[in-house]
């Protein structure tokens, strides 16, 4: 085993974070199993107590990974796993009675997935390999503020709150996995990401539903309520489901193609420093315009998306202009966050 990978398993054995690279963004990690290591990963992101967490698991080989966590799994996760993981899928299913409510956010569901990186899979089949059970991670950042995809991201967010970062360069996906709610005998999509809808139907032959989602043009819940049980048919808290997430501190505003000439100049009749973001070459060439320019393909976008805009955070201007992506299922993903990045930029961190 290499030392870094030792140390970081001594630490989660230990009570401990340790940060680690996925595929989508990087993690912010404890022993799941353990309810007073979950509380440190809630402390040092500021994350609000009832907002739930993913397990990681180690394989999808073995069903004693999931039996381990769910006590009820349907024929379509087995499906789903076998197809998908490792991989971006985030699975909802029913919680075993003894899983930590510090996991569930205090629900009967749990949120299971293995993430498909080198160093993610060899730290979480060496906390295996010491009787670990499973690996809690959300992103490793300030709760509500862009994710990290990078080690550098990770210590500009979280410092000194997390005593070991595993460097395993930048994430190949750039955003969040898929989450599909299995937990009510039916297929419903709660958070967008590489895996869509059509992937899943030619894997279990059914359409997912469609939660309400940023980026489809309707109302999406809030997804804010505090210490309200839930009934058997109403849809799990889940990672990303707040209206406002993903956000830098910048104020963030999404214009069309057209508008964004506009917004541009208005900008600067007024004199304000702005950053723009944009599949298209700059198109405005002036000192107070500063422009990073992104992939026109929803998975190259994707990839580029959360470092592009923590580039433009940076650099302390008025707000930060972003070109909308085209419309439809390859664009879901990228849609949604950045709708919900622009409801919740601006504001004061949570902690």
């Amino acid at each position: 085993m290499r030392p870094e990978i030792a140390e970081a398993v001594a630490l989660l054995k230990g009570g401990e974070l340790v940060a680690f690279p996925t595929e989508t963004v990087y993690g912010l990690g404890a022993d799941a199993a353990n309810p007073a290591a979950v509380a440190k990963i809630f402390a040092a992101k500021g994350r609000p107590a009832d907002h739930p967490l993913i397990v990681h698991l180690a394989s999808a080989t073995h069903m004693a990974h999931m039996t381990h966590w769910a006590r009820e799994i349907p024929a379509e996760a087995e499906k789903l796993a076998a197809a998908f993981w490792p991989g971006p899928l985030t699975l909802i299913l029913k919680r075993q009675a003894y899983v930590p409510d510090a996991v569930t956010g205090g629900q009967d569901t749990v949120g299971l997935r293995v993430p498909n990186h080198p160093l993610a899979l060899e730290l979480l089949a060496a906390f295996a390999g010491a009787n670990g059970s499973g690996v809690a991670a959300p992103s490793a950042n300030r709760f509500g503020r862009i994710s990290p995809t990078t080690a550098a991201h990770v210590r500009e967010e979280l410092g000194e709150r997390v005593p070991l970062i595993l460097d395993g360069g930048a994430c190949p996906v750039g955003i969040e996995s898929t989450i599909l709610d299995l937990s009510r005998g039916r297929p419903v999509l709660l958070r967008p990401g590489a895996i869509g809808a059509a992937d899943i139907a030619r894997v279990i032959g059914q359409v997912p539903e469609m939660a309400a989602l940023r980026g489809e043009g309707g109302e999406t819940p809030r997804g804010d309520e505090k210490e309200t049980p839930r009934g058997e048919g109403e849809t799990p808290r889940v990672s990303g489901s707040l209206e406002a997430h993903y956000a830098p501190r910048t104020p963030l505003q999404l214009v069309s193609s057209d508008g964004l000439l506009f917004a541009l100049r208005d900008a600067l009749v007024a004199g304000e420093r702005v950053a723009v973001l944009a599949p298209t070459a700059q198109a405005i060439s002036h000192d107070l315009v500063s422009w990073r320019q992104v992939p026109a393909d929803p998975a190259g976008c994707a990839h580029d998306l959360y470092a592009g805009l923590r580039a433009l955070d940076a650099l302390g201007c008025v707000r930060i202009l972003v070109q909308k992506p085209p419309a439809g299922e390859a664009w879901l993903a990228v849609n949604d966050r950045l709708q919900r990045a622009a409801a919740g930029s601006g504001e004061d961190d949570e902690t």
